[in-house]
């Protein structure tokens, strides 16, 4: 365990100090992209600068040459012999000065023109090549005094100085070629390279200068861009260029290139220090990181085995690191308390983990294993006994939970006094209690219960107060009942429950009657999911208004479409979910599906329809919301509503089933007894419910034919519920006969399978268009037969 914790100290603190310092390096990273992408830019811009200088300093040393040249054609133009000659027409004079002159300065080209710019003259060693140059060149030379062109693969720079003697009698012209010399000069001086590239109209570029090493391709930068990046040998260049001449359909530039490897040259030393200094610091934070990471996961490590012995149950071994003042420290001290607590709380829980505080007796933990332990004995029969007691709740309402506390005290000890030697007594939790009867069969705990019975006839006194006690008690015997203590207990719990449900005093365990068996378990299941498979069909039964013989209402009935089963009938699956409490989700369904055809039904003219309401639904004070919300979800009205109710719905709980029924009532619900005639107290609450209809059991109907008593009961109640401004339905019409006999007793409606079966929707629709049509006759027939 303890390399586990060391290997899971080291992966958090390995993972600590690699996320600081994977921080750390992307902010370095960062910072150094910053930088470098600053370097670049001021490289950028410094070689930028650079270029526009060298462009400067290419024109000033072009210029003070054009100074240089002019000044040595002035020399010539002030010469005396040379003026006398030019003035004489001693053209051999002239052509004679005009070489020794040339010759001096290394002049290419040395000649005379005339006031009309014409050549009169020029040197025996002047190329005769840049004659025609010249002639095109000579009104710009007139007004410039300098110009630059091209000559075939080669450029020239020339200079034309007036002769005056002392009015202008001619025009000396020199010129020199720009050679290699030139663009080493302007490298020397710059710093940059310098390429004279001339352009001609047509035709690719040609390098005529340039001071570039042969390394490097002239023809590149003469090819290329005027002005922008450039990659040289695998290098980077930025190129600057200039218009130095454009005549004669030609242009002769300037195109200055700078390495940005060495602009860039002067800042390596700073990046490589960055460099260093951010691989320092990597390397120091690194071990920084490690450190603190140790120093804080290893007391966690150190906690994590405390937690490991905590829960190994191991409490005396007190916690290290509770000396630190830190937030670590304080940790270390909580997990400390809580070893102190827990270990009070254990010893606690051990005492108290099988037995009751409150009664001093085994609690259903150590009830349960001994259930276990006599089953696993195996010496004979075990019987279990499982009781509740009556109206415990009401208790504790009306006398405070003190009160309640000391009659299960009272109960254990009765319980106590009728159990035999060697049999177990338990409170379960609340108000049950259990017996465990080893060796017994059911005659045996049928004899106990009775006896326990005889001792609940004696009240209990508590705080001056008579409580009479009574229970429900389940038997259920191994291995009679069930093969294990978990299903023994469950068995009993069931008895139990039934025996409360039928006040039957103690009840033996009958299959028939748990609700949690399988197969029940099984049909819940099956309920859910044919309500959500859509396997439910709504069916209506008619309602013939006695009177008129139209078909004005309906009762809205459940049919279960099994798709294995076939049309599962209603007495197989209502009871069980009205007991499960799953009929609320059945009425809530027949209710929206009803709402759902309302709208439809009352335009063939049936103006109600009846919808049963159970006990539990009666019991749900939010049922009112429920109905309001379906009926705005269809656009369906309350007044269209029937509620059909049983009396034995009220009674399981009357005052809320009333609140209930009076808020459906103040809604615009209609409300119907249902079955009346079958209790023994409806008359009662006919007068506080707020009831508009009475359903006269079938019962009463059907025999009515032949039994005058059933007759009379019938006749009797049409008349009570008239007097009480009550309509009347008959259920249970089965022939012509009967109806025409609640026809003579004014009875409003009448239903049964002398109209129609129950129907499904669309069925029901058709046969209300069928009876409509037949309806006047039937009310001729009728009011004949009355009269």
């Amino acid at each position: 365990m303890s390399n586990g914790l060391r290997f899971g100290r080291w992966r958090l603190s390995s993972r600590i100090a690699g996320f600081s310092l994977l921080l750390l390096l992307l902010v370095q990273l960062a910072g150094f992209a910053a930088i470098r992408a600053s370097i670049q830019r001021n490289a950028q811009a410094q070689l930028s600068e650079q270029l526009a200088v060298g462009e400067r300093t290419w024109r000033r040393l072009l210029d003070q040459r054009a100074a240089k040249l002019t000044q040595g054609g002035a020399v010539l133009a002030a010469d005396y012999a040379f003026r006398e000659a030019v003035g004489t027409q001693d053209i051999p004079t002239i052509v004679s000065v005009l070489d020794n002159h040339g010759a001096r300065i290394d002049a290419n080209l040395t000649a005379l023109l005339g006031t009309d710019l014409a050549v009169r003259a020029t040197g025996d060693s002047s190329d005769a090549a840049l004659l025609p140059v010249l002639t095109r060149l000579a009104p710009q030379l007139a007004r410039q005094g300098s110009a630059i062109a091209a000559v075939g693969d080669r450029a020239y720079q020339f200079v034309m100085v007036p002769m005056r003697a002392p009015v202008l009698v001619g025009w000396v012209v020199m010129g020199f070629v720009l050679d290699a010399s030139v663009a080493a000069d302007i490298l020397a001086v710059s710093g940059v390279h310098g390429t004279l590239v001339l352009e001609p109209a047509n035709g690719a570029p040609r390098v005529l200068l340039t001071s570039l090493p042969p390394a490097l391709p002239a023809a590149a930068v003469a090819a290329g861009p005027s002005e922008g990046e450039l990659l040289l040998a695998g290098a980077q260049y930025r190129v600057h260029g200039t218009v130095l001449s454009d005549e004669a359909g030609q242009r002769l530039g300037l195109r200055l290139t700078g390495s940005l490897e060495r602009a860039i040259e002067p800042y390596r030393d700073l990046q490589v220090t960055l460099a260093g200094l951010t691989a320092l610091g990597v390397f120091l934070f690194g071990l920084g990181s490690a450190w603190t990471a140790r120093r804080v996961t290893r007391p966690l490590s150190d906690l994590a085995e405390a937690s490991e012995r905590l829960g190994r149950g191991d409490y005396a071994a007190s916690l290290q690191h509770t000396e630190r003042a830190d937030e670590v420290g304080d940790l270390a001290k909580a997990f400390d308390h809580m070893r102190v607590n827990i270990a009070a709380q254990q010893t606690e829980i051990r005492q108290l983990a099988y037995w009751d505080r409150l009664t001093d007796l085994p609690n259903r933990v150590q009830f349960r294993d001994a259930v276990r332990s006599a089953i696993e004995a195996g010496s004979g029969n075990v019987a279990v006994l499982m009781l509740d007691l009556d109206r415990f709740k009401n208790v504790n309402d009306a006398l405070g939970y003190a009160s309640g506390d000391a009659l299960l005290k009272g109960v254990a000890a009765r319980l106590q006094e009728v159990a035999r030697s060697g049999d177990m007594v338990a409170r379960l939790g609340g108000d049950e209690f259990a017996l465990l009867m080893p060796q017994a069969d059911a005659a045996q705990a049928v004899a106990l219960a009775e006896r326990l019975a005889q001792a609940f006839e004696q009240p209990l006194t508590v705080e001056d107060q008579m409580i009479d006690l009574s229970a429900g008690v389940g038997i259920a015997c191994w291995p009679e009942h069930a093969a294990d203590a978990d299903a023994l207990l469950s068995r009993a719990e069931v008895a139990m429950y039934a025996a409360k449900a039928r006040t039957a005093g103690a009840q033996v365990y009958d299959p028939a009657t748990d609700s949690s068996s399988a197969t029940n378990l099984s049909l819940l299941s099956e309920l859910r999911h044919a309500l959500d498979h859509q396997e439910l069909r709504l069916f209506l039964q008619p309602k013939i208004h006695l009177a008129s013989g139209r078909a004005i209402a309906a009762e809205a009935l459940v049919r279960w479409q099994h798709p294995q089963r076939g049309l599962v009938p209603p007495m197989l699956f209502i009871p069980f979910a009205e007991q499960t409490g799953f009929i609320r989700r059945l009425t809530l369904w027949i209710f929206e599906e009803t709402a759902r055809v309302q709208p439809a039904l009352q335009r063939l003219g049936v103006q109600r329809i009846s919808v049963n309401l159970s006990t539990r639904d009666l019991l749900d004070q939010e049922l009112p919301d429920k109905l309001d919300a379906l009926l705005r979800r269809h656009g369906a009205l309350p007044e269209a509503f029937c509620l059909e109710i049983t009396e034995s719905a009220i009674m399981d709980d009357p005052q809320r089933a009333e609140a209930t029924l009076n808020r459906l009532s103040e809604r615009g619900y209609k409300l119907s007894i249902d079955d009346f005639g079958t209790g023994y107290s409806s008359l009662a609450y006919l007068k506080r419910l707020p009831v508009d209809e009475l359903k006269i059991d079938k019962s009463f109907v059907m025999a009515m034919e032949g039994e005058a008593g059933d007759a009379k009961i019938v006749r009797s109640t049409i008349d009570l519920a008239h007097n009480l401004g009550l309509t009347v339905v008959a259920e249970g019409v089965e022939n012509a006969a009967i109806l025409e006999q609640l026809r003579l007793l004014h009875c409003d409606e009448a239903q049964g399978y002398h109209m129609s079966k129950p129907l499904p929707v669309p069925e029901f629709e058709a046969w209300v268009v069928k009876w409509a049509a037949q309806a006047p006759h039937a009310a001729a027939s009728a009011a004949a037969l009355g009269s």
